[in-house]
């Protein structure tokens, strides 16, 4: 059988691995047969076909798709917390460039669809029941999918949230009232320690997405029953500006909160004041690196962090 990508662009192993198997991990989490083409999105059997599309094992919902969004190929032998690139932390992201040498012979970084080189990203949402500025909505993105918020900016809008406009900060230039700084402070930061901070990340990330949910559902009610186009315009145009601005605020406050708790690879946690007291010191956990890595090390130096028996700190 021929196809198009035979003709316009012939799969090899890199058109495999850095862009199809992108596609697989997706579908690979809402179809289980997808396991026959692993050896094809690994680009090691570029006969094994993958379909161009596929039917869901069940119908998938708005924040499924949000979560197919933030892929870093969890669940197949691709995934990036697994390997040494990952580091003592369990990190997803790898430094570029995708591809590079040692001693002559050149390797690679995995390509994943949840990268730290995003600028931005969205879900679109088109319900062709609903009047045309109502029915779609772009849910809007900065930075690292895995660790961004997607956003509803209705499609009707007549101006953006201020955190996310145009002119606000540029790639060198920060701006301390801009989303893309904020959510890059956030991810970057993660970076650091990553298996301990992305949790906490997580849970604003989807309390913000379903809250939004949600909240879709009653802005669209309200604004159905709008008989004025300007005032349906002015509405919608109130809810994304305020939903953009919402984020930006609540990214703000979680990066003072992560900051705060995991400074110099600590891990400290607030304590109750006693009575009369003004201050208490906070718990402070020193959680190191985890004996895998530990392991690592001693195999990497042998004897040299050896410390003598009976001299112990």
């Amino acid at each position: 059988m021929i196809v198009n990508s035979d003709t316009y662009a012939p799969v090899n192993f890199e058109g495999a691995r850095f862009c199809e198997a992108r596609v697989y991990s997706m579908f690979s989490k809402i179809n289980s047969q997808m396991l026959q083409y692993e050896d094809y999105a690994m680009g090691k059997n570029l006969h094994n076909r993958m379909p161009l599309w596929i039917k869901p094992d069940k119908k998938i919902s708005l924040h499924d798709v949000m979560g197919l969004m933030r892929d870093y190929y969890q669940g197949t032998p691709m995934d990036m917390t697994k390997d040494i690139g990952a580091g003592p932390y369990e990190c997803i992201v790898r430094w570029r460039p995708l591809t590079w040498k040692v001693d002559g012979k050149t390797y690679f970084n995995e390509r994943s669809t949840s990268t730290q080189q995003t600028g931005f990203s969205f879900v679109a949402q088109s319900r062709n029941w609903l009047p045309d500025p109502l029915g779609g909505i772009i849910w809007f993105g900065v930075d690292d999918t895995y660790s961004t918020v997607y956003t509803p900016m209705y499609c009707g809008i007549t101006q953006v949230p201020p955190a996310y406009a145009v002119g606000n900060g540029s790639m060198m230039e920060f701006s301390e009232t801009s989303a893309f700084w904020i959510f890059n402070q956030v991810s970057n930061f993660a970076y650091t320690r990553y298996n301990a901070i992305i949790p906490f990340i997580q849970e604003k990330q989807s309390a913000l997405e379903l809250s939004y949910i949600k909240q879709v559902q009653k802005t669209d009610s309200i604004a159905k029953t709008l008989k004025k186009q300007e005032d349906l315009l002015i509405y919608i145009t109130d809810f994304s500006v305020n939903a953009g601005q919402n984020t930006f605020s609540s990214w703000k406050q979680l990066y003072s909160f992560l900051f705060t708790r995991f400074m110099d690879g600590n891990i400290k946690t607030k304590q109750e004041l006693p009575p009369n007291y003004k201050y208490v010191s906070p718990k402070v956990e020193q959680p190191g690196y985890g004996d895998d890595w530990y392991r690592k090390i001693v195999f990497d130096t042998e004897d040299k962090f050896l410390a003598p028996e009976g001299e112990g700190h």
